[in-house]
C-alpha cells in the first residue's frame, strides 16, 4: 500500500503499529517506528511536533527528542502550540498535585507529586520531601526556561515550598543531551542559602534527605505503603537485604526486637545510621545493626552457615533495565529468594520486591515458585502489592506498573 504524504505541515509519519499503540492509549513512539521525517532527522529541533499515521491522518502532538530512542511522547490528541502546551502543563500539574494532597499528613509529608506519563506529563517527575521539592525534566523538549518557569510557578502556588531544585541523573542528562547542570535551584525562600537537606516523615518515622548526594535522586517513596505492610507481617529476628538508607529496616524495628540491615553502599548505610538515631525514641528497645556487603555473597555465606531469621526483606535494585536483561534478572531473583527461603524459620515471613518493569508480575511469581521448590519449602502467599498510590498505574501504559511486592509465609 502506497503511503500518503501527510498534509499537516511538519508532521512525522509513523508506522501502523505505532499508530495503533497511540490509539490504544499509550504515548510513546520509538525512533524505529518513524517512517517519514519532515526533512533530515538531525535537523529537527527538540520540541512539539505533530504526528500522523501512514494515511496522513492526524494522531496528535508529541514532544520530540533528537537524542532518545523514544523519539516522541504524545501530549495531546490534537494540534497544540507551544503556548497551549504550557497551559496544559500547568493544568495537569495542578491536577496531579491535587490528587496527592490527601495522601499527605503529619505522619507522611513526602510523596511523588508528578509521575511522568501516569499524570499526562511525559518526562516530568516531581518529588516532595517536607519543604524541599525535587524536579526532574527528563526530556530534551522540556529543557527550556519556559517549562522550568511554569513548573516552578505552579509548585510555589500549590505548595509554598522552601526550595525547589532541579536535579537530573547523570545518565539521563547524557542520553537526552540536557543543558541543565547536575543540580539547579528553581526557587529558594532564602536565595542566598537554598536548602538542599531536610528531614521528612514516612509513616511516622523520620528520614534524612540530601539532594546533593546518594545513589538516587531521592528516597524510595514508592515503597511507603509496603513499608507499613511489612511491619504488619513482621515478627522475631529480621533481616533487610538492600536496605539502602534503612526504609524497611526501621519499619521492621517497630515490631521486631532485632533487625539487621544490609547494603553494598557504605554511604547509604551511614545515612541509615543517621535515620536510626533520629528514630531511637520511636523504636524502643529494638536493636538495629548494619552490614556492608554484596547481597548475593552475604545470603550465600549466611545461608550456608545456617543463619536463620523470622522475617526477611529483599528489595534489590532493578536487575533488568532492558528486555534483553530479563533472563539474567530472573536468575538473580531466583538465587536471592532461594537463599532467603532457606534462612526462614518455620512460619517465617519473606517480603520480596522487584522494581524492574521489564519483569512481569507473572514472571516474578514463577521465579518465586521455582525458588520455593529449590528450597523444598511450602510457601503461602499472604499478599501481592504494588507501588504506593502516588505512583499510579495507567493500564494503557504498562511501564507505569513496575514495582512488585510479594509477602509470603514459609512453612
Amino acid at each position: 500500500m502506497e503511503r500518503a504524504t501527510p498534509e499537516i505541515p511538519g508532521a512525522i509519519l509513523i508506522s501502523r503499529r505505532a499508530a495503533d499503540r497511540l490509539r490504544a492509549g499509550h504515548v510513546w513512539v520509538y525512533r524505529s517506528d518513524v517512517e517519514e521525517w519532515p526533512g533530515e532527522p538531525g535537523q529537527i529541533a527538540a520540541g512539539l511536533v505533530p504526528l500522523a499515521d501512514r494515511r496522513g491522518s492526524l494522531l496528535g502532538t508529541g514532544l520530540y527528542s533528537p537524542a532518545s530512542e523514544i523519539a516522541l511522547r504524545l501530549v495531546a490528541q490534537e494540534l497544540v502550540s507551544d503556548e497551549e502546551w504550557l497551559g496544559m502543563l500547568r493544568a495537569r500539574l495542578r491536577a496531579a498535585i491535587a490528587r496527592r494532597v490527601p495522601m499527605l499528613d503529619a505522619d507522611s509529608n513526602a510523596c511523588r507529586l508528578v509521575f511522568s506519563e501516569a499524570d499526562e506529563l511525559p518526562g516530568i517527575t516531581v518529588d516532595k520531601y517536607a519543604g524541599l521539592v525535587i524536579v526532574q525534566l527528563r526530556h530534551k523538549a522540556l529543557d527550556n526556561d519556559a517549562t522550568r518557569s511554569a513548573v516552578a510557578e505552579i509548585l510555589r502556588e500549590a505548595l509554598d515550598p522552601d526550595t525547589i531544585l532541579e536535579r537530573e541523573e547523570p545518565r539521563i542528562r547524557e542520553l537526552e543531551q540536557l543543558s541543565v547542570p547536575a543540580s539547579a535551584t528553581l526557587f529558594a525562600r532564602d536565595p542566598e542559602n537554598p536548602g538542599t537537606k531536610t528531614v521528612f516523615h514516612l509513616n511516622g518515622l523520620q528520614f534524612h534527605f540530601d539532594a546533593t548526594s546518594g545513589q538516587k535522586t531521592g528516597a524510595f517513596l514508592d515503597q511507603r505503603e509496603n513499608y507499613a505492610a511489612a511491619a504488619r507481617y513482621a515478627h522475631g529476628e529480621a533481616l533487610d537485604v538492600c536496605t539502602y538508607q534503612g526504609g524497611f529496616a526501621l519499619h521492621l524495628a517497630r515490631v521486631c526486637p532485632r533487625v539487621t540491615g544490609n547494603d553494598v553502599s557504605r554511604a547509604a548505610l551511614e545515612v541509615a545510621e543517621q535515620n536510626l538515631e533520629a528514630n531511637r525514641a520511636a523504636l524502643g528497645s529494638s536493636e538495629v545493626d548494619w552490614v556492608e556487603a554484596d547481597a548475593f555473597n552475604l545470603l550465600r555465606d549466611w545461608s550456608d552457615a545456617g543463619a536463620v531469621y523470622d522475617t526477611i526483606v529483599l528489595d534489590p535494585p532493578a536487575f533488568a533495565k532492558s528486555k534483553r536483561a530479563v533472563e539474567g534478572a530472573l536468575r538473580g531473583y531466583r538465587e536471592l529468594n532461594l537463599r532467603a527461603l532457606k534462612m526462614l524459620r518455620p512460619g517465617g515471613r519473606l517480603i520480596t520486591c522487584s522494581c524492574s518493569h521489564h519483569v512481569s508480575l507473572g514472571g516474578f511469581m514463577e521465579t518465586l515458585r521455582a525458588a520455593a521448590g529449590d528450597a523444598r519449602r511450602r510457601v503461602r502467599v499472604l499478599e501481592v502489592r504494588g507501588a504506593s498510590p502516588d505512583h499510579p498505574v495507567v493500564l494503557n501504559i504498562p511501564e507505569t506498573e513496575y514495582l512488585k511486592c510479594v509477602i509470603v509465609e514459609a512453612e
